[in-house]
């Protein structure tokens, strides 16, 4: 039986694509999906920024953690949030480790979000895990961008996921680092894999070694946040607008069954630039 290839948005609708960033930090990877946007060819728009964090939320140091209303502000687009701590303590609990709640926290999410008429939603440094009222509204039409090559299998699954994908790359020797987008399904990075980086090599100083790294908790997180600052700026913030802009045009199609479709030829692994 033939498989349905269907593309993400179809441009036959005559209109832009209207993307929705989620966000819940400093907002780099939303800035360079928008000034994207703003270019002539540019065949999508970003009509919402929507934040789990409030504006006021402060991190140790005294700064803002999230400046999602600065970016909507800086360029006219609309803002919503529903700042989940607020939202799990309304419901009797302290911190949002306990995910029984996430799907009600998403439903209210669907809901503030459904006026906007969104095509695709971006995340773009959210730190909260998509569940299914999200998932099963948006199918196939959620994506995110991810610091390592995930088609890097070990034992059956992808080698590096999670939030320590960057530290866990450098400690296992890997030479060179990737960002990929990927579609976001119920299980954390594991979607279709739609484009990957260019390699950008692991840097380490001079005269450091794995083993020093291993033994020194300080330096490791001060290598890991260099290496991945390179990696935004010449990965995520190359591959994200492009992928944008590659399923805004109808290039990238899904066929339900895992396969990515990249103007009409599956590739498996996506593209690799």
């Amino acid at each position: 039986m033939k498989v349905a290839v269907t593309p993400i948005f179809d441009p036959s609708v005559g209109r832009r694509m209207r993307v929705a960033c989620f966000m819940s930090g400093s907002g780099t990877n939303t800035r360079k999906i928008i000034e994207r946007s703003l270019e002539e060819d540019a065949r999508y728009e970003v009509v919402l920024i929507f934040t789990d964090v409030r504006d006021d939320r402060l991190d140790r140091s005294g700064e803002k953690r999230c400046r999602a209303l600065d970016i909507a502000e800086e360029y006219g687009v609309p803002y919503e949030c529903i700042d989940i701590l607020d939202f799990y303590r309304s419901h009797g609990r302290k911190t949002k480790r306990d995910l029984t709640l996430r799907p009600i926290y998403d439903e209210e999410v669907a809901r503030r979000i459904e006026p906007y008429n969104i095509d695709v939603i971006a995340l773009a440094g959210y730190m909260s895990i998509i569940t299914k009222p999200l998932l099963d509204r948006y199918p196939g039409r959620i994506v995110n961008v991810h610091p390592a090559d995930l088609s890097i299998m070990e034992g059956g699954r992808r080698k590096y996921v999670g939030l320590h994908a960057v530290r866990d790359a450098i400690l296992a020797g890997e030479r060179y680092l990737y960002s990929t987008t990927h579609v976001v399904r119920e299980k954390v990075d594991y979607g279709e894999i739609l484009v990957r980086s260019k390699p950008v090599p692991v840097i380490l100083p001079e005269g450091v070694t794995l083993e020093d790294l291993k033994r020194d908790k300080e330096l490791l997180e001060k290598v890991v946040r260099e290496n991945q600052n390179r990696l935004k700026r010449h990965g995520d913030w190359v591959i994200y607008p492009l992928t944008l802009q590659m399923i805004a045009e109808g290039r990238i199609a899904l066929d339900g069954e895992g396969g990515v479709y990249i103007d009409g030829v599956l590739m498996p692994y996506g593209l690799r630039l």
